[in-house]
């Protein structure tokens, strides 16, 4: 092991069979709305990624890889600000769809 630590033991067994929380707890609507909006603004973000890709660099600010990283960011903010305001709807379907599928089981 090159000098590294391993820590795996330290883990107890059971944790490694841990079943994952919901992000929602069942009849937590502020959690399903959380949920619902962070997937909103994920596909958002998703999209805007592609269209801000096809579009050059402006040469009075140079471009370059970090251009790219704030590109990023931006895009990511972008869809957090589209999913926060309502965007198409998407997070208000997103929301009653978890909420349904949290009364059914």
């Amino acid at each position: 092991m090159s000098g590294l630590a391993d820590f795996s033991s330290a883990i107890p067994p059971a944790a490694h069979r841990a079943v994952p929380r919901p992000y929602a707890a069942p009849g937590d609507v502020a959690g399903a709305q959380k949920a619902a909006e962070d997937f909103a603004a994920f596909f958002f973000s998703q999209s805007l990624e592609s269209v801000f890709s096809a579009m050059s660099s402006d040469k009075m600010f140079g471009g370059g890889s970090g251009e790219d990283v704030y590109k990023s960011l931006l895009t990511q903010e972008y869809g957090k600000i589209i999913a926060r305001t309502g965007g198409l709807g998407i997070a208000d379907a997103v929301q009653r769809d978890i909420v349904h599928l949290q009364e059914v089981q």
